[in-house]
């Protein structure tokens, strides 16, 4: 039996629970491949056990929180004004349409952007339909069942 796919707008409202970071505006994006999120200061760490931290400014009320992690790699994108970079990438869990799904982030300088999260088509590959005259239709569906 085939999977119903979940429409999603042109934006949402997300959760990344296991980063504490609750109600972020994410930009859907069909034409971007990987999701990313705003970051600053990334830095590698450590000789044998290497160990990125990276600063999520603004969000949840707070100017700036640290994070650091041992799960990351780094990759060459090409960016949306088409320079080659080579920038860092974490997993972790979005929740959206109550469910939790994992994905990789490249961390990247998002703050001249409207939205400091982007999700890609790696991510919406996991059953979503694009409605580009819809948004935050999670968010809206996470308030009714509250």
């Amino acid at each position: 039996m085939k999977k119903e796919k979940l429409t999603i707008g042109r934006s949402d409202i997300i959760d990344l629970p296991d980063l504490k970071i609750f109600r972020v505006k994410a930009k859907v994006d069909t034409g971007a491949y990987s999701c990313s999120i705003h970051c600053s200061d990334p830095k590698v760490t450590g000789n044998v056990r290497k160990k990125l931290s990276f600063t999520l400014p603004y969000f949840n009320g707070k100017e700036k929180v640290v994070f650091q992690t041992n799960d990351f790699s780094e990759r060459t994108v090409k960016s949306s004004f088409g320079q080659v970079e080579k920038r860092f990438v974490i997993k972790t869990k979005v929740l959206v349409f109550n469910k939790l799904i994992e994905t990789e982030f490249t961390l990247s300088d998002r703050s001249n952007m409207k939205h400091p999260i982007l999700l890609g088509r790696k991510f919406l590959m996991n059953g979503f339909l694009v409605d580009v005259s819809k948004f935050n239709l999670s968010y809206k569906q996470k308030k009714k069942l509250k």
